[in-house]
């Protein structure tokens, strides 16, 4: 245990365990951090609409919460759900830090969690317009932030049209993947407009990147995860899960980057 288990810690271990742009994409999904991305890299994911993967916003909370409150309740009941995924988030806060930005994208994260667990659309909206109305009360300058209006249209898109359907049904993998590609369409369906008036960008290839690579993000974070804390306890032990994971690594990257050179894959500058 030769780093310190800190989010630069973990990152210089995913390195060592896996290549570029692997490992900076990789650490890009779990904690924000994009440095050893290549700009040309950087520049694909924009021109697809799906650089909110490697960043810790809101949106990018949002579905992630949705997505594991989704797979938890597939397991055990509501209620411990509930406290599973609470507790994930208070436990990703306390070791990301206290920012701002990420405090806002915890309360969106919760909105969401409310919103999959207990499948109430009229409560659920009306604890976003409650909880929106607070933050703006502390804070009237976050109106104008844009985290902070892509977390909230994000959360919006989830409670309207990304909740799980709740039925009597085996665990399968098209089950996790129909519901990753609902709470993620839903929010992208939200955010769309705003980048592109903020940008001035639309991608038009965002909605097929998205249903190619949008299943693989919670199996990603997973992994990685394992990946890092197994490696921080013993590097070969992370071996596995991180060779696991740079399978998929590659295939989204390779999928952001072919997707990215189609003929008007975007428009706008």
């Amino acid at each position: 245990m030769t780093e310190p288990f800190t989010v630069i810690g973990l990152t210089t271990i995913l390195g060592r365990m896996l290549p570029e742009p692997q490992a900076g994409f990789l650490s890009g999904i779990l904690f924000g951090t994009r440095s050893t991305m290549t700009k040309e890299l950087i520049d694909a994911f924009v021109i697809t609409g799906t650089i909110h993967i490697v960043a810790l916003s809101g949106q990018n909370l949002s579905i992630f919460t949705g997505t594991f409150a989704s797979w938890m309740t597939s397991f055990v009941s509501r209620r411990i759900a509930s406290l599973l995924t609470l507790f994930m988030l208070v436990w990703f806060l306390w070791f990301v830090g206290l920012s701002p930005s990420l405090v806002r994208a915890v309360i969106m994260g919760n909105l969401t969690l409310f919103a999959v667990i207990f499948g109430k659309r009229n409560w659920s909206l009306f604890s976003l317009v409650l909880a929106v109305s607070i933050m703006l009360l502390l804070n009237p300058l976050w109106i104008g932030d844009l985290g902070f209006q892509l977390s909230v249209l994000a959360t919006l898109g989830i409670i309207l049209f990304g909740q799980k359907r709740i039925v009597k049904e085996p665990w399968k993998l098209w089950h996790i993947i129909r519901d990753d590609l609902r709470i993620t369409l839903a929010a992208q369906l939200f955010t769309t407009p705003l980048i592109f008036f903020h940008f001035h960008r639309l991608s038009l290839i965002a909605p097929l990147t998205n249903v190619l690579i949008g299943w693989t993000m919670p199996f990603l974070m997973g992994l990685g995860w394992i990946a890092a804390i197994a490696g921080y306890i013993w590097q070969p032990l992370g071996l596995l899960p991180a060779w696991a994971a740079w399978v998929l690594l590659t295939y989204v990257i390779r999928v952001v980057e072919i997707t990215a050179t189609i003929p008007w894959a975007s428009i706008g500058k």
